[in-house]
């Protein structure tokens, strides 16, 4: 497709960078907040991705972008302009639904076509913009067939040639792959960051799915409770969380609720609720004097699990192992402390296995693991 597809815009250029701004927004439904004051700044050519729990308030959040809800309160900005009062077919935003909503008695053409057809767009432009759009997702042969001879995936590919082929400033991906097996989850995973990277146009996705979240995005905002937790590149969200919550819900983590016993300039000793002590490297966050009721996360893989005594490890605890699940590349242990506590493990799969309800040896580096406020 030509790169007038992200030039093409139905609301005026600006000198913006940012495509979508939502500013101390408030959703309000039967007097329950669904989303309550968020601030949100999407880039231009970004893939911002909003991830979560069911009932987190991400859907209603795209649904206020779309148009198809108004906010209770704030605001919401396109491209610099506010969209107070603009319906959803006149801001310059296209959405591709979970179920695609593909017209069942047109054919793949005319479905592309439906939009431009409504804004009586020329023969001409119909037969170039349907035609371009139908190549960029590979289904120019297709053409002629009707939804329900087509596939799941072959089925997503015509909703997301549908919303480009009206060149909107940012298509909305609401749980986009949702209904697609895993298999082919993947390989439509790989299709949309391709296809994201060739056309530079925004893309604000919703999704539930952790590994979609962080294998597509340039950015993602975890939402809980109708609020922000975090907002940062899949690295930045993974690597360092801000919260409990993000530290559970991004990724497998193991979560130890203690408090800060002593503190040195290398490592700060943490003792749990079970009497478990655990050193952890100074939180850079804390700019000063750090809280005394904190929560540990400690990655599953970056804890080490063996027969014998690590040396030189401040962190390192015995126990049993409790469960072994083979996973081809990795192997998943469950292992129970002295103190009670149970530990997921991740380790590369090695031709060296332990067995089930031998005694081991658990270790991990004060600097792989967090302590967060409480």
């Amino acid at each position: 497709m030509s790169q007038t597809v992200v030039q093409d815009r139905t609301i005026a250029e600006t000198d913006t960078k940012l495509d979508v701004e939502l500013r101390k927004v408030f959703k309000v439904f039967d007097g329950e907040a669904a989303v309550r004051g968020i601030d949100l700044d999407v880039h231009q050519g970004e893939f911002f991705s909003i991830l979560g729990p069911s009932g987190c308030g991400k859907t209603t959040t795209l649904r206020l972008i779309a148009g198809f809800e108004e906010p209770t309160g704030g605001e919401v900005l396109i491209r610099g302009q506010s969209m107070l009062n603009v319906p959803p077919y006149r801001r310059p935003v296209n959405t591709v639904f979970q179920s695609y909503a593909l017209f069942n008695h047109l054919n793949v053409w005319e479905n592309v076509a439906f939009g431009l057809r409504l804004k009586k767009s020329s023969k001409a432009e119909l037969q170039e913009r349907v035609g371009d759009a139908l190549q960029l997702v590979k289904m120019e042969s297709f053409a002629r067939r009707y939804p329900a001879q087509l596939s799941g995936g072959q089925q997503q590919r015509v909703a997301l040639a549908r919303a480009l082929v009206n060149r909107p400033t940012v298509v909305l991906l609401d749980e986009p792959l949702g209904a697609l097996d895993l298999k082919l989850r993947k390989e439509m995973q790989v299709e949309l960051s391709n296809l994201h990277r060739e056309l530079g146009v925004t893309f604000v996705m919703v999704t539930h799915d952790q590994e979609e979240a962080l294998s597509l995005s340039d950015r993602i905002a975890v939402m809980n409770a109708g609020k922000i937790e975090q907002i940062g590149s899949p690295s930045e969200i993974y690597e360092n969380p801000k919260t409990p919550f993000v530290a559970d819900f991004i990724g497998d983590t193991n979560l130890f609720q203690g408090r800060i016993a002593t503190t040195h300039p290398a490592a700060i000793e943490i003792v749990t609720e079970k009497g478990l002590k655990i050193w952890v490297k100074p939180q850079a966050a804390w700019n000063g004097s750090p809280p005394m009721d904190v929560v540990v996360s400690v990655r599953p893989e970056n804890i080490h699990v063996g027969s014998h005594e690590a040396d030189d490890q401040m962190n390192c605890y015995e126990g049993t192992l409790k469960n072994v699940m083979y996973l081809g590349t990795h192997v998943h242990y469950v292992v129970e402390l002295l103190t009670g506590d149970r530990l997921t493990v991740m380790q590369p799969n090695r031709s060296a296995s332990l067995h089930l309800h031998a005694p081991v040896q658990v270790y991990w580096s004060a600097q792989d693991c967090l302590a967060l406020s409480a």
